[in-house]
């Protein structure tokens, strides 16, 4: 030993040393129970030694040290596990999100308080087999009209329903765009603030990071994220495959507003060119999903795919190039479905009521404009093959209306026949659709119930009971383009209901099977980052020894010394 003041600098530095570890694992202590910490582990190492020797001569190096030191505070963490805990949690995001939603929607259709708006759909049937046997009585008529009404308006309040869902799911998706863009934010400034703490190479920025660290693990509940850090300590994140936080800044989300929906759909700031309208979306909806080619990740695109870009309609379902930009989306597919089954129940009566047949004859007519028209090919009225109502007038009354539009338009055609021209459903033309928004009961059999129709132009039976009922067992409908099963009107609602269900039966089962492996990585993690309060209480007993026999040598160095001093007088 140089002197015998260097036993002073080594318990000096035992005592310190000993604090600051105490230190540490009271802090470690203090946040056992604190969300997203990481718990500080201290690492001692030696201080320089002094040399008294020349080392190269052959004799033993003589030298001395100074004691302990801090070698270096651990701040605890496996990136392997993280990477997997927040691809994991993005999974888990996107098939909860679908779970709720479709779960959602299955309470819209009250399949678990008493089937009822099934319930509307079997109660026209039944008012048409009251009917059936006494076509003319008014009582059985009006309970049709009555049954057809609360089919109507339940329908549309369910349509309604889902359309103010859609809304309600657009309106998470803008405050989940909104959250990503402010942990974005927050995380650049982070960044800054731990480069900052740890340019010099003395400290690490712990609590910075764990806020950061923390941040991180939402984000990625929300999409696809991609981290890599510098050797300066900031984080550069790319969110669904595109550069989020670099260096310069923070690429906020933008969000593009439909006109017509108000739907919003996230795009890029920093890609887009919003004078030209030309926009680079951040979630692509059209790719396949799959967890292989990891595109079943981050909730704000669940919501995204199950609200759909707009409201689903009956046309979305009769082409399979049609049904496959719904395909997928939760929301618009039942709301085409729904659509569809309401308006083949309600053609399908029309058509029983007033029945049409296709003109195979070069008749031609003029219209209002002395152009002249060929009747060939098209619809007109079977007036021979149709019931009339007590007023036997032609054409007979439908018993769903378009608004706006009648079902015939009369013409006298150049052989001197009079015909009732249907005027066809075109997609073009909302106005002309058997629609939801489009669609009411006939207001003159509202006003005159004895106008349904019942019976033969000539006043004898007409078999309209026995076409109305055997309208609920035809097999005509499918769920889909793709589905080759045809059904009645209940079993494409049993079908419907069996989808949904479906669906989210698979959503709730890979939820909660996310949950369970999520769980599994975090509880590994808490192993490397967690804080034990038994293996920390271990650790203040041993630093606090350490403490106690720092203080003791100094006790006795500090005897010696003054033993050595006052023996020299």
């Amino acid at each position: 030993m140089g002197n015998g003041f260097g036993s002073l600098y080594i318990g000096a530095s035992g005592l310190q040393n000993a604090q600051y570890a105490l230190n540490t694992t009271a802090n470690n202590l203090a946040n056992v129970n604190t969300t997203g910490y990481v718990r500080q582990q201290v690492r001692f190492a030696d201080k320089n030694y002094n040399k008294l020797k020349d080392p190269n001569k052959n004799v033993n190096m003589q030298q001395y040290g100074l004691g302990v030191s801090i070698g270096d505070v651990v701040h605890a963490r496996d990136i392997f596990l993280d990477k997997s805990y927040r691809q994991e949690n993005g999974r888990k995001g996107f098939y909860t999100s679908f779970y709720e939603i479709t779960d959602y929607v299955q309470d819209l259709f009250q399949e678990l308080n008493g089937e009822q708006f099934k319930q509307s759909v079997s109660d026209l049937h039944q008012a048409f087999q009251e009917l059936e046997p006494n076509m003319d009585n008014s009582t059985q008529q009006n309970l049709v009209l009555e049954k057809a009404d609360l089919l109507l308006s339940r329908t549309k309040s369910l349509y309604d329903d889902m359309k103010s869902y859609q809304s309600n799911i657009n309106e998470q998706i803008k405050d989940d765009v909104d959250r990503v863009n402010k942990i974005g934010n927050r995380i650049y400034e982070l960044n800054l603030q731990i480069q900052k703490v740890e340019a010099g190479g003395q400290e690490t920025a712990m609590t910075l990071r764990d806020e950061r660290d923390n941040l991180l693990d939402e984000l990625g509940g929300y999409g696809s994220v991609s981290i890599k850090e510098d050797a300066t300590g900031f984080t550069y994140v790319d969110f669904e495959s595109t550069p989020f936080i670099d260096d310069n800044k923070c690429y906020n989300i933008g969000l593009q507003e439909d006109k017509e929906t108000g739907f919003y759909t996230p795009y890029w700031t920093q890609l887009s060119d919003v004078d030209k309208q030309q926009y680079v979306r951040v979630f692509k909806k059209n790719e396949v999903i799959s967890t292989d080619l990891n595109t079943d990740v981050g909730s704000i695109k669940a919501k995204l795919l199950a609200r759909g870009d707009g409201y689903g309609t009956y046309q979305d379902l009769e082409s399979e190039e049609a049904y496959d930009r719904i395909s997928g989306c939760t929301m618009m597919e039942t709301e085409a479905q729904v659509s569809a089954l309401l308006h083949n129940i309600v053609t399908k009566i029309n058509d029983a009521y007033c029945p049409n047949k296709t003109v195979d004859t070069d008749v031609t007519y003029t219209d209002a404009d002395g152009n002249q028209v060929s009747l060939k090919g098209k619809k007109v009225l079977d007036a021979a093959n149709c019931a009339v109502g007590e007023d036997g007038q032609l054409p007979p009354r439908e018993l769903f209306t378009r608004v706006g539009m009648d079902r015939y338009t009369k013409v006298t055609g150049d052989d001197g026949n009079t015909y009732y021209v249907y005027n066809e459903e075109d997609e073009n033309d909302p106005t002309t659709l058997y629609s939801l928004n489009n669609i009411s009961i006939n207001k003159e059999l509202r006003k005159q119930i004895t106008l349904m129709p019942y019976k033969n132009q000539n006043g004898t039976d007409y078999p309209l009971g026995e076409k109305l009922m055997s309208l609920w067992n035809d097999k005509e409908m499918t769920l889909n383009p793709y589905d080759k099963k045809p059904c009645t009107f209940e079993g494409y609602y049993n079908k419907l209901i069996g989808q949904i269900g479906n669906d989210g039966s698979t959503f709730q089962s890979a939820s909660e099977t996310l949950t369970g492996a999520l769980s599994s990585i975090d509880n590994q993690r808490q192993q490397t980052m967690g804080v034990s309060s038994d293996e920390e209480l271990t650790h203040m007993i041993k630093f606090q020894s350490a403490y106690n026999a720092s203080s003791r040598f100094m006790t006795v160095i500090s005897q010696m010394t003054e033993l050595i001093v006052t023996g020299l007088k």
